[in-house]
């Protein structure tokens, strides 16, 4: 997943997984270390976005470990545990990309044509 992305439509996702969302509000930005909405099971819960390692001393590393390689993720002590045991859907309607431009970067929303959610599997 990017660094950035959005769930806005909460009907959305009421309707397509047949969940209350626990006090969930739209967010345009949602940014590591925020809580997101995810799926365990057949469940939606609040879980915060980052991945702290077992061996991790502080949790702030999880800011970090938002990204993982797929051809990788496999071998990497940090991700190998967590991919095996511990999967869950993230739940979004769009991402952001990001494009340079001299000196500053400008952000695009990516969305499905349809502005449905999705779900990224983590």
């Amino acid at each position: 997943m990017c660094g950035r992305f959005s769930f806005v439509d909460i009907e959305d996702i009421r309707e397509r997984f047949q969940i209350e969302p626990p006090n969930l509000k739209p967010n345009y930005n949602v940014t590591p270390s925020q809580d997101v909405p995810v799926i365990k099971g057949n469940q939606l819960a609040m879980f915060r976005w980052g991945l702290i390692p077992f061996w991790a001393k502080a949790p702030s590393i999880g800011n970090k470990m938002i990204n993982a390689r797929v051809e990788t993720v496999d071998e990497k002590p940090s991700f190998k545990h967590t991919l095996q045991r511990k999967r869950c859907l993230i739940v979004a309607d769009g991402f952001y990309e990001w494009k340079k431009e001299g000196t500053t970067k400008h952000p695009y929303r990516i969305t499905l044509r349809s502005k449905e959610v999705f779900c990224k599997l983590a």
